[in-house]
């Protein structure tokens, strides 16, 4: 589905105003219509609302390579991304795996609804266009569940994959696959990106 086609099937939800939070700049979302986004720059922790969000917290802090991101990156800014999307409704995507979820008590995919009415979807972003597999959770809060499994993706072909830094190779790496910068391994394709603003548009 493309993102013309995902905007046609749910026109009724308008354009209703999404703020993107921890994204790059040079990344989809400053392109997207309806979507007031937050660099590092304009910093994402001065968000008080009202609109609902797509969070896109720091992952270093709280994936298998946390002890080599101490200094580069804020383990603080997941935990304020959770509390936001909790507070505002919306979508969290953190890497299949993140420790965020143990942290904050986040429903593992299959795991039910918690006290907050957030669920977690498991998807692969290979199959909304990037070059690396790329499993990923989606934690959705007042989300409307239904448009979001009728409008979730499978399949697609990683041309790439994604290596650790400084040598450090992440499980089940394939020897047939190149890997990729760091700066195409962290933006989310533009497709993924409209996807996550229409289902953020859906919250109650």
């Amino acid at each position: 589905m493309t993102i013309s086609a995902m905007s046609d099937s749910r026109a009724d939800l308008g354009q209703r105003t999404i703020a993107a939070l921890y994204v790059d700049p040079l990344g989809p979302y400053p392109l997207l219509l309806g979507v007031d986004w937050y660099d590092e720059k304009r910093d994402a922790r001065s968000y008080d609302g009202p609109h609902p969000v797509v969070a896109h917290p720091p992952c270093g802090p709280w994936g298998q390579l946390a002890h080599r991101c101490k200094r580069t990156q804020d383990k603080e800014l997941g935990l304020l991304a959770v509390a936001a999307v909790r507070r505002h409704g919306g979508v969290l995507e953190h890497p299949a795996g993140s420790r965020l979820w143990k942290e904050c008590g986040l429903p593992l995919p299959s795991g039910g609804i918690d006290e907050y009415g957030g669920f977690t979807l498991s998807i692969e972003q290979v199959s909304w266009g990037h070059p690396c597999r790329k499993p990923t959770w989606l934690y959705m809060v007042r989300v409307d569940a239904n448009l979001a499994r009728s409008t979730f993706r499978t399949g697609g072909e990683p041309t790439h994959q994604v290596f650790g830094s400084r040598g450090v190779t992440y499980k089940n790496r394939r020897t047939d696959l190149p890997g990729c910068s760091q700066q195409v391994r962290r933006r989310s394709p533009p497709n993924f990106a409209a996807w996550l603003v229409m289902l953020a548009r859906s919250v109650t």
